[in-house]
């Protein structure tokens, strides 16, 4: 299926929730003084980023606090053998992955307060009450209904932060939200250090007190998600209707019309699952995640089995987190200052590989805890730049909610095989966990590889039939005119004949759009 053809865009029969009629094609009025633009943005995101960061810190604290539980006594307790706690990992992951993709749907039609506030509050529940499990049973049935809980915010917030943020700002945006993962992994440690030594409290040990207070401290902060969650640009409460058209007329200059909302259809779903290249990125993601859980959920366990004892393993995760939380935001801001994607996985990627072929080798424990950070300090930037990379090369708006659950889905299918590579038996080396993971970090390279060759090769295809396409900061500026693209000049794109819906239903396909490498 070739993304340059023009003449398989969907005909519709509706029109758009929100009329397309004038509106598009002529943003002259709502043009923002370099002053108001950067007032407005700020508004903006004092009012998306803090907040939603925050929840994606206690999403992923309350996923892998097993790790640090695994260290407090949860096995003992519980009387798991064999491989019950890898089987507890997993089924998390299996519930985690079959919602995200209709929960993406349900973000869409439904808007992202009320979907969110109902699984934050889902989720600190589960958490709370994993604190008084008794045995295997209890927390596998827990862990599989976190899973199902949290399933729909990261996701979702990924998703909706690609709407609201143009393509050369975007990566930083998404890292910073992400970097509440890289903050979990180092406040995690720390607070499973503090929290373990309330072992006896109320005749609970440290890993009950690790669930039952960090579910409390998630239900708290979830109080409020229904006023402090924002939803998409065209239905923002907090901006007033004018503010509302120039931020949407904004990101039209910079994206196209890729980020246009228009009504939903089958069509636009249909076209996420036939289009190769959501399977190529989904396989990118699985090459990254999987590194990146098996760092999550077995980084004590590593430290552990390096020499530490058991508490130290909980403050020794601490650093190689901090650390990635520096990474993924130097990634991000040197990406986006690019508005590349690819050479940058492929960078970090890279010094994954290098890290975990270290720590197969049997030298001191000072370098194979470097290593570890070496491992963190690649992975966690990846793991964002890959999204937002996904995220800006996907139109129209359900196309892009689709492959982007289609994306997570498949990419975070990557948890469960990082359940099930790092076995007691492997302990203290962990060899098949480690090279599980230099696998799919080269299959990730392999992946970036490919994407940044296709997309070049589509962008070339385009400058050669339709003239240049020049990104030039905020916008995207047709090199013939030397004006801002207007994607509605139908003489000029060769799209006679087509509606405004028709036009904006092209998404990607558009002859004016060019790919991110």
């Amino acid at each position: 299926m070739s993304t340059l053809d023009v003449k398989d865009a969907p005909v519709v029969e509706h029109h758009s929730e929100k009329s397309l009629d004038g509106g598009l094609s002529d943003d002259s009025d709502l043009a923002l003084s370099p002053a108001d633009e950067r007032k407005l943005k700020r508004k903006i995101d004092w009012n998306i980023v803090p907040y939603c960061s925050l929840l994606y810190l206690l999403s992923f604290l309350d996923r892998v606090n097993i790790g640090q539980a695994r260290t407090a006594g949860l096995e003992t307790d519980l009387k798991l053998v064999r491989n019950q706690y890898d089987i507890a990992l997993t089924v998390f992951f299996v519930s985690y992955v079959a919602f995200e993709i209709p929960s993406n749907i349900l973000l869409r039609r439904f808007k992202p307060h009320r979907i969110i506030t109902l699984s934050m509050i889902a989720w600190a529940i589960v958490m709370t009450l994993m604190g008084i499990v008794h045995n295997f049973a209890g927390l596998a049935a827990a862990r599989f209904m976190l899973g199902l809980a949290e399933g729909g915010l990261f996701p979702g917030i990924n998703l909706l932060l690609t709407h609201w943020y143009t393509r050369n700002e975007s990566n930083i945006i998404v890292s910073i939200f992400f970097a509440g993962a890289t903050l979990a992994g180092a406040w995690g440690g720390l607070l499973a250090y503090g929290i373990r030594h309330m072992a006896g409290v109320g005749g609970k040990n440290g890993w009950s007190w690790i669930f039952i207070l960090e579910g409390l401290l998630t239900f708290l902060c979830a109080l409020p998600a229904w006023w402090l969650v924002p939803d998409f640009p065209e239905d923002a409460k907090f901006l007033t209707e004018r503010e509302r058209s120039q931020w949407m007329a904004r990101l039209r200059r910079s994206q196209g019309l890729t980020g246009t909302h228009v009504a939903y259809s089958w069509e636009q779903v249909r076209r996420a699952f036939v289009d190769w290249r959501t399977y190529i990125y989904a396989l990118m993601y699985i090459g990254i995640a999987q590194p990146f859980y098996s760092l999550a959920l077995f980084t004590p366990s590593i430290i552990k089995g390096l020499g530490a004892t058991n508490a130290n393993a909980n403050l020794l995760s601490v650093p190689p987190y901090a650390l990635g939380f520096v990474s993924t935001i130097l990634f991000a801001l040197g990406s986006d200052r690019l508005c590349m994607r690819g050479p940058f996985i492929i960078f970090g990627m890279s010094i994954v590989i290098v890290g975990y072929i270290i720590l197969l080798t049997p030298v001191s424990f000072g370098v194979q805890y470097f290593a570890l950070h070496l491992c963190v300090i690649g992975c966690c930037p990846c793991i964002a730049t890959c999204i937002t990379w996904v995220g800006n090369n996907f139109g129209p708006t359900y196309t892009r909610a689709t492959v982007m659950g289609l994306f997570f889905a498949t990419g975070n299918s990557a948890g469960i095989v990082s359940s099930n590579v790092y076995p007691v038996r492997t302990a203290p080396r962990y060899t098949m966990g480690h090279s599980v993971a230099i696998a799919f970090s080269a299959m990730a390279i392999a992946c970036a590889v490919t994407m940044m060759l296709d997309n070049a090769r589509h962008n070339r295809a385009r400058d050669a039939q339709h003239g240049r396409v020049l990104s030039r900061g905020k916008e995207s500026v047709d090199e013939r005119t030397g004006r801002a693209v207007d994607a509605f000049d139908r003489a000029r794109w060769g799209l006679e004949g087509l509606s405004d819906d028709e036009v904006v239903l092209l998404g990607d396909r558009h002859p004016a759009y060019r790919y991110i490498l």
